[in-house]
């Protein structure tokens, strides 16, 4: 009787608590479907996911048993449908886009529709995407890069070439951790990646020249304004990200500044608020027409079609049609004379997204885009920093040191939201943004994007040079403070590789403190606080090995990272640095205390753990005498190459060749504890992993499954 008691005392405090929080029980609905989306990625295979969507009714079966006139009895069965659904619509999205996936690497000869072309002037390249007509067995659609002195004239959307590429599957990601292009291009499509070789022949004109509205707009832009400033004032008009040189896209990173070169909020604000303004001053020099319409209305409807027109030109990407929708609903409620910027907006424009493009909740664009908005507005919502921040009769200068505040405060907390997403994905993130941030926003915002926009409508008269002047200055002060913040000592936290588990727990602590308004919000912060433990104590890897065999990189006493091939491209030296938390450049593991190499083989002692481990490599592509390999491996911990190694070759503990590769992918070790990192989980059965694979008639083609999975 007791229990029973406590029970409906514990029930019935729920009910009080969740009654007032009533307003923000909606916004968990879209938290809910995101947990769904994201159990189909984290978990395996389809019995895990079948398992996810019965569990997930089954909570919303014992909330419908609870739901006798309580919230949390509707709170457990909505959630657990919108657990369910969200699981099961990666599902079926990931299956509803499949396509069969290049078998191996070679050089094909081929002919397709191009549909469509993305210049990237940093890298000198132009980068198709081809619907592939001939030879039978190609994947349909594959993407292509054209070096630029090899584009033909003639090339645009529509037209069919004729070419002959090197081409090769969607990559894995080398190490864990590292970016995950096979699961991106799998959504996309793509079968195929490679570039092609001179020449490239057009076999029938496509769109007319200068029919690319986007691409039209951005080489204006850099016919105007050369070199970085150039390629960021083409990014803030167009998304067009092509031109911008990676130093200059990882100093902006670096320093907190990236999100000003994603379309999303702060653009597509910008636009809109032109937009009405423009109209409203034009419609008000119409006394008859101000006395008669509601114009205010009518600068909304234009503000809303100039959204949508600029989402579909700067390409649609996951943070310009969260953006666009967002302004749609702002647009909206203006209209009808309600609150317009609320986190309840944020959740709607999540849920559209979320519905309709499920798979963009794995990547950092969408978790930085929403993780930016929704602590802006909660911070903004909250009744003591409205208090701090409202509008009153004061001087200029308390106005001024206020709105600086503002945009410090409002920095600050969009740096601690974006940090721990930035580290797991990119495993580094800046630490001086919410500084930088005070000068580059109101830079962006009352210079640069108002004279870029006077600077093209003046163009139409010939008149935009003094504003593209402005521009240009404005852009090489902004690229400068961001290379200045970007080197600045201690300006980048380094983090080798954040549990899964951790960053759940601190982006559901995350979500707790920003998405509740009692008290109750700051339980939020044992989640989070966990999760920041479990991070920083996790070790870095001391042995990291790419998925082909090819490359490896050892931690050496002073904690960066020796390189077994010291020719290792700039692509791969920065992965391996990356997955190890390390920003120095590696150094040669043949130059290393310990480390005996010849051109073909290399062995290293490292002490670790209280022991000493042997690691052995294959460095080159020349066999080595089978005595010696068999008597190298018998003697050493780990065994690493890039090609089969014989049955003989009996490390004393772990022997990674291209038939183990094959099912872990890259994995990164630690020595001490013994534990393995892979790239790919065990019984791992993402349609990505093990697609479907075709191959070119002429190599004995017609699509082929790939061979069954290790675990069968």
């Amino acid at each position: 009787m007791a229990d029973r008691f406590r029970v409906s005392n514990a029930r019935a405090g729920l009910e009080r608590w969740l009654e007032r929080e009533r307003d923000q029980l909606p916004l968990w609905l879209p938290v809910a479907l995101g947990a769904g989306v994201a159990a189909w990625f984290l978990l395996p295979g389809p019995a895990q996911w079948i398992g996810m969507m019965m569990a997930g009714v089954a909570v919303a079966l014992i909330g419908l048993m609870l739901s006798d006139g309580g919230r949390f009895g509707r709170m457990l069965l909505i959630g657990g449908v919108a657990l369910a659904l969200g699981c099961g619509l990666a599902w079926w999205r990931a299956e509803r886009v499949a396509a069969p996936v290049l078998a191996r690497p070679g050089v094909v000869s081929m002919t397709g529709r191009v549909e469509s072309v993305e210049p990237l002037a940093a890298r000198g390249v132009v980068r198709v995407r081809l619907a592939v007509e001939t030879p039978k067995g190609m994947p349909p659609v594959v993407r292509v890069n054209i070096r630029e002195q090899d584009v033909p004239a003639g090339l645009s959307r529509g037209a069919y070439l004729r070419l002959r590429g090197w081409m090769m599957p969607p990559p894995q990601p080398g190490v864990p951790g590292a970016y995950d292009f096979a699961r991106t291009a799998w959504f996309h499509g793509i079968g195929a990646t490679g570039r092609a070789f001179a020449p490239v022949t057009v076999l029938q004109a496509g769109d007319p020249p200068g029919s690319n509205l986007r691409m039209r707009l951005s080489r204006h832009i850099q016919a105007r304004i050369g070199g970085g400033a150039g390629a960021i004032a083409a990014t803030l008009a167009t998304g067009d990200r092509g031109a911008l040189s990676d130093s200059d896209a990882d100093a902006m990173r670096r320093s907190g500044l990236a999100h000003l070169l994603s379309i999303s909020g702060l653009h597509v604000t910008a636009v809109v608020g032109a937009t009405m303004l423009l109209v409203l001053r034009l419609l008000a020099l119409f006394p008859g027409l101000a006395l008669r319409v509601r114009l205010p209305l009518v600068a909304a409807g234009a503000g809303a079609l100039t959204a949508i027109g600029y989402t579909l030109l700067t390409g649609a990407q996951v943070p310009t049609v969260r953006a666009c929708v967002a302004a749609l609903l702002v647009l909206a409620a203006m209209a009808m004379g309600r609150e317009a910027i609320t986190l309840r907006l944020v959740a709607a424009a999540a849920l559209f997204v979320l519905l309709v493009w499920p798979e963009t909740l794995a990547g950092p664009s969408f978790q930085l885009s929403f993780a930016a908005v929704t602590a802006i507005v909660a911070l903004h919502e909250h009744p003591r920093v409205r208090g701090w921040f409202a509008r009153r009769e004061e001087g200029w200068g308390r106005r001024i040191g206020r709105g600086l505040l503002s945009l410090f405060l409002t920095g600050l907390v969009v740096e601690i939201a974006l940090m721990p997403i930035a580290l797991y994905h990119f495993h580094k993130a800046g630490l001086y943004g919410a500084a930088a941030n005070i000068v580059a926003i109101p830079l962006t915002t009352f210079v640069i994007m108002p004279f870029e926009a006077l600077a093209l409508l003046f163009d139409a008269v010939g008149l935009g040079a003094p504003f593209w002047w402005i521009v240009d200055e404005a852009l090489r002060f902004l690229l400068a403070l961001a290379h200045a913040t970007a080197t600045a000592p201690g300006a980048v936290a380094l983090l080798p590789g954040m549990p899964k588990a951790a960053f759940a727990l601190i982006l559901l602590g995350g979500l707790w403190i920003a998405l509740w308004r009692s008290r109750m919000r700051w339980v939020g912060l044992v989640p989070v606080a966990a999760g920041v433990f479990w991070a920083v104590i996790t070790p870095a890897p001391d042995l990291i090995v790419g998925g082909e065999g090819t490359h490896l990189a050892l931690r050496t006493a002073d904690g960066t990272m020796a390189l077994l091939r010291d020719r290792s491209g700039e692509y791969t030296r920065s992965m391996m640095g990356e997955a190890a938390g390390s920003d120095a450049d590696p150094a040669a593991l043949d130059e290393q205390p310990g480390a005996r190499c010849s051109h073909d083989f290399c062995m290293a002692d490292i002490r670790r753990g209280g022991r000493v481990w042997r690691i052995s490599a294959t460095r080159s592509d020349y066999l080595l005498p089978y005595a010696q390999l068999v008597s190298a491996c018998r003697v050493s911990d780990i065994v690493v190459s890039d090609r089969r190694l014989p049955k003989g070759c009996v490390p004393r503990w772990l022997k990674l060749d291209p038939v183990t590769l094959a099912k872990t992918g890259g994995v990164a070790i630690n020595l001490t504890s013994g534990k393995v990192r892979r790239v790919h989980a065990a019984h791992d059965r993402h349609p990505w992993v093990y697609p479907p694979i075709t191959r070119p008639v002429k190599a004995r083609g017609g699509a082929a499954r790939h061979p069954r999975h290790p675990s069968q």
